[in-house]
């Protein structure tokens, strides 16, 4: 669809709508979320609201605006004319908004008050929530909310300070810090093993039973796809959940053979890592505003949550694969124990 400019059609003749009086920012940041989404019910699903509740408050803005700003479709919502310009009003209420607080985070006191990180349910639960007691001694004043979900934060509209990310984010007006690479592996249980043995190739893995986290439908699926080809999930799976530390610990008692990043050997499950190449590295990103990036509180939990993956410091992030049996000889720092919420490692092979 080409805007009334591209059409030509004169300023004189163009819709006019009610943009100075635009005084609801929610209604309008739901607005903003259709746009972005392409439809109400992803917008409806990103902002956990019933599709129902989006579109009244859609009908709201409309009201307020003067105008319609979607057309609707067998085949979708589509923005109109009158829309695309109440969506270059909106946007430049969110960036002076975003400016705004941001002016108002830089100046106050710079070592206290709130960092919001968002992070992978996995690496929140089990790397980062157990080891941020050291950022909370060396600034006692500064509050962490650390938000654990497996979609992705968008640092660019302020849904968190500082995100981590098991993909590249999109957005171009971001700063990006590759911080280390995510070995998977297969892995089963003692438990599991002296029942069922232990698969040694893909074609081996085919007749056991696996349990799977399908956080992503569409990514895990595609993926399922790739490395079992012709094989139906209902005659591999016993079970699938959408969250890491269910995956985790339906494996570590003995329910099937998952897919855990390397480090899960210090989990405390008693889990073995089985030798099926599974070759699926996931590079590790963090992001942040460059507006956040210079808050000094936001600034101090950046360079500690780079540390925090350091590879030089944690061989599980490296570049390059290192086996789990490995950790001992290339790891050189407090025991694993410490570093993955205190679960005992003593027995692990």
């Amino acid at each position: 669809m080409h805007s009334l400019a591209e059409r030509g059609v004169p300023l004189e003749e163009r819709p006019k709508i009610n943009i100075s009086g635009l005084s609801d920012w929610d209604a309008a940041r739901i607005f903003l979320e259709v746009v972005r989404c392409g439809s109400f019910r992803s917008a409806a699903e990103r902002l956990s609201l019933s599709i129902n509740a989006v579109r009244r408050r859609i009908d709201d803005f409309e009201r307020q605006t003067g105008t319609t700003l979607f057309t609707r479709d067998v085949h979708g919502t589509h923005l109109t004319d009158e829309g695309a310009i109440v969506v270059s009003a909106v946007e430049r209420m969110e960036a002076a908004a975003f400016d705004v607080m941001r002016t108002s985070d830089s100046t106050v006191n710079a070592l206290s008050g709130e960092v919001r990180v968002a992070v992978t349910e996995g690496l929140g639960t089990f790397w980062l929530a157990p080891r941020l007691v050291e950022f909370q001694q060396a600034y006692p004043k500064i509050l962490v909310d650390l938000h654990c979900a497996m979609r992705s934060a968008d640092v660019s509209r302020h849904e968190a300070d500082v995100a981590i990310h098991l993909s590249r984010p999109s957005a171009l007006d971001v700063k990006l810090v590759r911080l280390g690479r995510m070995h998977l592996m297969f892995w089963a249980s003692e438990k599991y093993i002296a029942k069922h043995g232990a698969p040694r190739s893909a074609a081996e893995l085919i007749k056991h039973r696996l349990v799977l986290q399908f956080a992503d439908q569409l990514a895990a699926k595609e993926s399922f796809e790739s490395f079992f080809p012709g094989v139906s999930e209902r005659d591999l799976l016993v079970m699938k959940t959408n969250v890491s530390s269910a995956n985790y610990w339906a494996v570590a008692n003995g329910a099937g053979i998952g897919v855990f990043p390397s480090y899960a050997i210090a989990l405390g499950g008693k889990l073995i890592p089985l030798e099926v190449e599974l070759n699926r590295p996931l590079d590790i990103w963090l992001s942040y505003h460059p507006g956040s990036g210079r808050i000094p509180r936001v600034r101090h939990m950046i360079d500690w949550l780079i540390e925090a993956f350091n590879p030089a410091r944690f061989p599980w992030f490296k570049e390059e694969f290192v086996h789990p049996h490995e950790f001992k000889d290339s790891y050189m720092g407090e025991p694993l124990t410490q570093l993955f919420g205190g679960f005992s490692t003593e027995e692990q092979r």
